[in-house]
C-alpha cells in the first residue's frame, strides 16, 4: 500500500512542477522529535515522504524508522521544499532558525517554513519577520489533538499565514493530520491554538475534580464516567482522555501518566493564553486558576508527567 502510496505523490508532484513551473521536492526537513514531532514525522514516512530529521537527542532521532537523520538543523533543512518545526517554546524555534547551523543556513530560497509548535503569537510574527527577510515562506501551524491524535494521524492543524501557502502545505499535514484550518494571518493559528488548549487544561481539571469528589463519595469511576459521557458533563477529557487511571486503554493515565502532553508545556501554554489575554484585556479567571494549579503539580515535581496527573494531585489531597 505505501508503495502505491509513493507512486501517487510521485505523480502529484510532476504535475505540480509542470504546472507551476517550480520545482517542488517530496522531501521533508523535520526538527523536534517529541512525543509528538515524532509520530508526524514517522507518518510522513509512511506516506511516501523522504524526511530529514533533527533532535538534540540522538536516540529520538535514531528511532524514526526510515528517515535521514542530520547533525544539525541546517543539515536537515537541505535540499527540502518544506522544513518543519515542532518544538517546545518560541525561543527555541527563533534559535533553531538563526544559529550557526540553523535552518536558514541550509534552507533554499522560496523554500517553506511550518513551526508546528505552540509559542506566542508575536513569536509567530517574528519569524514570519525574519523568513521574509530571509526569502523563505513561513506558516505558523500548531496542532490539537494530542498524542492519540498524532499516533492515529487525526491532528487538527490550526494555521496562520498566506493562503496560498497554505494551499501548498496542506497535502503535507494532512498526511500527519486529519484537518486544516486556515486561521488567518501570521500568528493567527496560535492564537487558535491558545484558546483551544485554556478550554483543554480547565476541562480537564473539572473532570478530574468530578472523578475525585464521586470515587471519594463511593461511585464506580466507571459508572460515573459512563454516566457523564451521555450527559451534559460530556467531554473530550472525559471520553477520550479521561484521568482515571485504565478507563480508556492507550493513554497516559493507564500507563503511569507517561509519554503525554507534559504538566509542564501545558502550564507554558497557559502562561502564553494568560499573556495574550492582557493584550486585548479579555478576562481569563478559569485559565489562570488551572495555570496555578499546574504549576503546583511542577513545583511538586510532576513537571514531565501527563497533563491528566491533575487527578492524582487533587485524589491526594485531604
Amino acid at each position: 500500500m505505501f508503495q502505491k502510496q509513493a507512486l501517487l505523490l510521485r505523480l502529484v508532484t510532476n504535475v505540480t512542477n509542470n504546472l507551476t513551473g517550480r520545482k517542488i521536492s517530496n522531501n521533508v526537513g523535520f526538527i523536534g522529535l517529541g512525543n509528538m514531532g515524532a509520530k508526524m514525522a514517522s507518518h510522513l514516512i509512511k506516506k511516501g515522504r523522504k524526511v530529514k530529521v533533527y533532535d538534540v537527542s540522538k536516540s529520538a532521532a535514531q528511532s524514526i524508522q526510515g528517515a535521514q537523520i542530520c547533525n544539525s538543523p541546517k543539515e536537515a533543512a537541505e535540499d527540502n521544499s518544506i522544513v518543519i518545526t515542532m518544538l517546545p517554546d518560541g525561543e527555541i524555534v527563533k534559535e533553531v532558525l538563526q544559529t550557526e547551523n540553523g535552518i536558514l543556513k541550509g534552507i533554499k530560497k522560496n523554500s517553506l517554513f511550518i513551526d508546528c509548535s505552540t509559542i506566542e503569537p508575536k513569536s509567530a510574527q517574528e519569524l514570519a519577520k525574519i523568513s521574509k527577510k530571509n526569502s523563505i515562506r513561513f506558516l505558523d501551524a500548531p496542532v490539537s489533538g494530542g498524542v492519540t491524535g498524532a499516533a492515529a494521524a487525526t491532528l487538527t492543524f490550526m494555521v496562520g499565514g498566506d493562503a496560498k501557502d497554505v494551499e501548498e502545505a496542506k497535502p503535507y499535514l494532512l498526511q500527519a493530520g486529519a484537518k486544516v484550518f486556515h486561521c488567518g494571518d501570521y500568528g493567527a493559528g496560535q492564537v487558535a491554538k491558545l484558546c483551544n488548549n485554556l478550554i483543554l487544561a480547565a476541562t480537564m481539571v473539572a473532570t478530574a475534580e468530578s472523578l475525585n469528589m464521586g470515587t471519594k463519595l463511593g461511585l464506580d469511576p466507571k459508572v460515573l464516567t459512563d454516566i457523564v459521557n451521555v450527559s451534559t458533563g460530556r467531554s473530550w477529557t472525559s471520553e477520550t482522555y479521561n484521568p482515571y487511571p485504565g478507563i480508556v486503554k492507550n493513554i497516559p493515565p493507564a500507563n503511569n501518566y507517561e509519554g503525554g502532553f507534559m504538566v509542564k508545556l501545558v502550564a507554558k501554554d497557559l502562561g502564553l493564553a494568560e499573556n495574550a489575554a492582557l493584550q486585548c484585556n479579555a478576562p481569563v479567571p478559569m485559565t489562570a486558576l488551572s495555570h496555578q494549579l499546574y504549576r503546583t503539580l511542577i513545583s511538586q515535581g510532576f513537571g514531565d508527567k501527563d497533563f491528566a496527573y491533575i487527578y492524582q494531585f487533587l485524589k491526594g489531597v485531604n
